[in-house]
């Protein structure tokens, strides 16, 4: 399938009570991530995810979705050519690969991923 969904993250109020819920209420495995304020999601088969305190000051707790491109860079001038609004531009992910968070023209939030390329 072209463009699957690959990654979903919980920004969260309070990551504390979410990682103590959500590890009781599914049998998720949660891995800290060393010196980073995220943590992630291991569901064994299916797609896996994260979660962190909510980047943006006020903001509710909510999920995001990320959906795997090929071009990070030119699917998120596209999807504001085609009235989506940039929330995060193109952000390297500590080598992992780039990414970017959009704003749909109906308002709802989702994020591309392009993986870094493996080098032979």
């Amino acid at each position: 399938m072209p463009n699957p969904f690959c990654h979903i993250e919980l920004n969260t109020t309070n990551l504390g009570a979410a990682k103590t819920f959500y590890s009781k209420l599914f049998d998720w495995q949660l891995e800290e991530v060393p010196g980073a304020n995220y943590t992630f999601i291991k569901v064994g088969t299916g797609t896996g995810g994260g979660m962190m305190s909510h980047p943006v000051p006020g903001a509710p707790s909510a999920w995001l979705a990320y959906v795997m491109v090929d071009d990070v860079r030119a699917s998120t001038a596209k999807a504001k050519s085609l009235g989506a609004t940039v929330m995060k531009d193109v952000t390297d992910v500590m080598g992992h690969g780039q990414m970017s968070v959009l704003i749909d023209p109906t308002g709802a939030a989702i994020a591309l991923w392009q993986p870094a390329q493996k080098t032979a």
